[in-house]
């Protein structure tokens, strides 16, 4: 059986982890590029964490230049086998105020130029993304948060737009007339990527401001977005903690196959595979390479 080892990226808001026990820094080289900031290493309970700042410490990295095959890669290197993602986001329904946490089970990518994917020519695969979040992972966290009393939506499809600015009124009222529940920039290709390299994954949601679409609302700023995040941070804390305290100690299996995503994805031949790509992929793919 496999550690489980728990991941935690923190987005907005959310640059360190308190609560931390045994706690050491780790400056993880990826083949990749350069990771948002040094993993933060230690345990709450017996549960070994992870933590790393989406956009570094201080939020120096704005979301279409972070580098996220990096921070996977680091996070896999460093033997996380379960990912929480915080983000902070906005919200196309009146019964998902601000203030609100939702548990995202679907996604859809609206973003460009982010590279989306750990392979390519020389090793070319496909994983599936019908379920990209973890069931199981998924019902822990919300039970962490029943456990906590932080009232959670339990599913929920997330755009993700590229940013950095905030929806025009016309992407606003587009998305909410698709039927998306929430919006943000930073989930993909996070998600695509910790499927690759068979992290099970799931994002935790936090509800900022009603986006533009909304007649009450109106435009959305930096100075109303951090007044709501301030709360939500400390209860994405709280959740965090308990979350840990009752983790389990190896790896479950997952039912949606995120824990063995690459059993049947590569397509390229053997002898056709690139030996310098092959070498980037020691860590993320190294289990069926």
């Amino acid at each position: 059986m496999t550690k489980a080892v728990l991941g935690i990226i923190g987005g907005s808001g959310i640059y360190d982890l308190p609560g931390l026990q045994d706690v050491r820094e780790e400056a993880v080289a990826s083949p990749w590029g350069e990771p948002s900031d040094a993993l933060r290493r230690g345990r709450i309970g017996a549960t070994e964490i992870v933590f790393l700042p989406r956009h570094g410490r201080g939020h120096r990295i704005p979301p279409s230049e972070i580098d996220a095959r990096a921070n996977i890669d680091a996070l896999k290197r460093a033997g996380v086998t379960d990912i929480v993602s915080l983000s902070a986001c906005g919200s196309f329904r009146e019964d998902l105020p601000p203030g609100t946490f939702v548990l995202v089970d679907q996604f859809v990518d609206r973003t460009h130029g982010r590279p989306s994917s750990f392979f390519g020519t020389g090793c070319v695969a496909h994983v599936s993304m019908a379920h990209p979040v973890g069931p199981k992972l998924a019902a822990r966290v919300a039970a962490a948060a029943e456990a906590e009393d932080v009232a959670v939506t339990k599913g929920g499809t997330y755009v993700c737009m590229e940013g950095p600015q905030f929806s025009s009124y016309a992407e606003s009222v587009t998305y909410k007339s698709l039927g998306y529940d929430v919006i943000g920039m930073t989930a993909m290709p996070e998600a695509k990527l910790a499927r690759e390299a068979e992290i099970t994954y799931c994002t935790l949601a936090m509800v900022t401001d009603f986006d533009c679409w909304h007649p009450g609302h109106d435009a959305v700023d930096v100075a109303s977005v951090i007044a709501v995040m301030h709360g939500n941070i400390e209860k994405a804390r709280r959740i965090v903690a308990r979350l840990a305290r009752d983790f389990p100690a190896e790896r479950e299996d997952c039912p949606v196959g995120s824990h063995r995503a690459l059993d049947h994805a590569i397509m390229t031949a053997p002898s056709a595979r690139d030996p310098k790509l092959l070498a980037k992929l020691d860590a993320v793919a190294g289990r069926v390479l």
